[in-house]
């Protein structure tokens, strides 16, 4: 557990710089991970006794020039935030339609600091 905990501090040591230029400083990623994370219980599906059904693919829509700045940066991005989607979704026992996918869109509204967070029950 403390090697997990270790890898994951100096992942968000090395993560903060970007996301201070993706998202002004009002949005911070633990904001993001926190909208990511509702989106999930929000939406979540009762199946049955055991079973919760929960988004698997989020589309978050950030300003242009924040966009603009994070294109080399995408891949990690999203893989860091698939992550946080997947581990609450095993903290609360939530089962996905097909695999998590988070994908980082520009939007039309230029707002700084603005983002929108759309998420969809998506089969394999």
């Amino acid at each position: 557990m403390g090697l997990l905990n270790t890898v994951e501090q100096t992942m968000e040591r090395w993560t903060s710089p970007l996301w201070a230029l993706v998202i002004p400083s009002p949005r911070r990623p633990a904001e993001v991970v926190a909208i990511l994370q509702r989106e999930c219980d929000d939406n979540a599906l009762i199946l049955d006794r055991q079973r919760v059904l929960v988004p698997n693919a989020f589309v978050v829509e950030l300003p242009s020039e924040s966009h603009r700045r994070l294109t080399e940066h995408t891949d990690e991005v999203s893989r860091q935030l698939v992550g946080h989607v997947c581990r609450h979704a095993a903290e609360h026992g939530y089962t996905f339609a097909g695999p998590v996918a988070v994908a980082l869109h520009p939007s039309g509204d230029e707002s700084v600091g603005r983002f929108l967070v759309r998420s969809r029950i998506a089969p394999r």
